[in-house]
């Protein structure tokens, strides 16, 4: 009577060769082939410096820059390992929040954000994008409207004129992946970015 442990140990091995090395290697080499910067994780460099991902949101405050969607992400609190505190664009945990419609603590967020962005633009509407988180956490791109609806604070903080930054958002504006998926977005990131050459651009003159 044959020993059944041999084959079924030959297929294990077999097996393992296959889908967890050669497999996984053929694929990463590939793809590094065909889209290197993707593969790398579409990396963002400035000055011989990364300074970010195309894929991952980051949290920009300042008055002078574009301001990304609200991230609900979290991190562990080092005052109490048992509890989180917020820590937006977190990477390392992606997620959103597990607040309902007829949570209290988000109404009141909203309504906070709301008034400052009301605030900050009188008479025009808020885009929904502004004061709703994305289900990651990490959304990098915003709607061009909720990127024009910054211009005015942006040119203001910057000293520049707003119809160069109402440009400068256009020129960075992306259609629908092949023309049918998603909607037109513009990378916070890379709108930051070309601000900041806009306005060293402006000093130099």
């Amino acid at each position: 009577m044959s020993n059944p442990l041999r084959p079924a140990l030959v297929l294990l091995v077999a097996l393992t060769a296959v889908t967890g090395l050669a497999y996984p290697l053929a694929v990463t080499g590939l793809a590094g082939a065909i889209f290197p910067a993707e593969a790398a994780g579409s990396l963002i460099e400035r000055d011989g410096r990364i300074v970010g991902s195309a894929l991952i949101g980051q949290s920009f405050t300042g008055a002078g820059f574009f301001h990304g969607r609200p991230s609900a992400t979290t991190a562990p609190d080092p005052a109490d390992a048992g509890k989180t505190v917020p820590a937006p664009y977190n990477a390392a945990n992606s997620m959103g929040s597990n607040l309902g419609p007829t949570s209290a603590a988000l109404a009141e967020r909203v309504r906070a954000d709301l008034d400052r962005l009301k605030a900050e633009n009188p008479g025009r509407p808020v885009p929904v994008d502004l004061v709703t988180t994305s289900g990651s956490g990490l959304d990098p791109d915003l709607s061009p409207e909720a990127a024009l609806f910054q211009v005015p604070r942006v040119a203001r903080a910057r000293n520049l004129p707003e119809d160069a930054v109402r440009g400068l958002v256009a020129a960075q504006v992306r259609g629908r992946t092949l023309g049918l998926l998603g909607e037109p977005r513009v990378n916070v990131l890379a709108l930051n970015l070309a601000l900041d050459d806009l306005a060293a651009a402006g000093a130099r003159r």
